[in-house]
């Protein structure tokens, strides 16, 4: 991989790193009840509700490092496939006031852990380019 490769690599996974990990951290702060209940209104056992912090806070954290990046961005990748569905269906076909795509935040935050599952870490990361899962 090039210097440019690294760095566009490097650059994406603190974006979404830190971007997701905003959310994460507000759902600590509010805490795990509403997760929970919208899980279990949607028929699953509402302790799969503990996963979302797997998906806002871990997997955050191991893209901000360069640590297993490939899983930890599949981990986002998943999680924002399962928030799309639980949250956002009925925003799936429609445009935003602005004339937008409604789930264009949505969409770019899946589109850039898929990038960053398909790119890897990137040599400027902790696990560096060695390894399937870096």
């Amino acid at each position: 991989m090039s210097g440019a490769r690294d760095s566009a690599a490097l650059l994406l996974r603190l974006v979404l790193g830190v971007l997701i990990g905003f959310h994460g951290i507000a759902k600590l702060g509010a805490g795990p009840g509403m997760v929970l209940d919208l899980v279990l209104k949607a028929g699953l056992p509402s302790a799969l509700g503990y996963l979302v912090y797997v998906g806002e806070i871990v997997a955050p954290l191991l893209l901000i490092v360069g640590l297993w990046t490939r899983a930890a961005a599949i981990v986002i990748v998943i999680n924002m496939v399962v928030a799309v569905l639980l949250v956002h269906t009925g925003q799936l076909f429609l445009l935003s006031k602005n004339g937008g795509y409604a789930l264009e935040l949505q969409t770019i935050y899946l589109m850039v852990a898929l990038a960053i599952a398909l790119l890897g870490a990137g040599r400027f990361s902790f696990g560096g380019t060695a390894g399937r899962w870096n």
